[in-house]
C-alpha cells in the first residue's frame, strides 16, 4: 500500500535524507522516497490492515516533527 503525505518545512536534502532513513527502518516499511523540493513523502507499507497502517503513519509523523519540529503535515 503507497501512503502520501504532503510535508511543507522540510529545510534541505540532509533533514529529507534523515526523515527518509528512519523511516525506512520501521517495520513493514518496504520503501520511503522525501522530497524535500516538493515536500512529498511516499511510503510503501507491506500490510493491508487498516489499524497496523494507522500505527505505522503515526509513527511516521514522530519522526517527521522529531527531525523537523516546524513542519506542516497533510494526508
Amino acid at each position: 500500500m503507497e501512503k502520501i503525505l504532503k510535508v511543507n518545512g522540510i529545510d534541505c536534502a540532509n533533514c529529507a535524507a534523515k526523515i527518509e532513513n528512519k523511516i525506512g527502518k520501521i517495520k513493514k516499511v518496504t520503501d520511503a522516497s522525501v522530497n524535500f523540493m516538493t515536500g512529498k513523502v511516499i511510503i510503501e507499507i507491506e500490510s493491508e490492515n487498516t489499524e497496523e497502517i494507522e500505527n505505522i503513519m503515526e509513527q511516521v509523523i514522530k519522526i517527521i516533527n522529531k527531525i523537523e519540529p516546524d513542519a506542516t503535515i497533510e494526508e
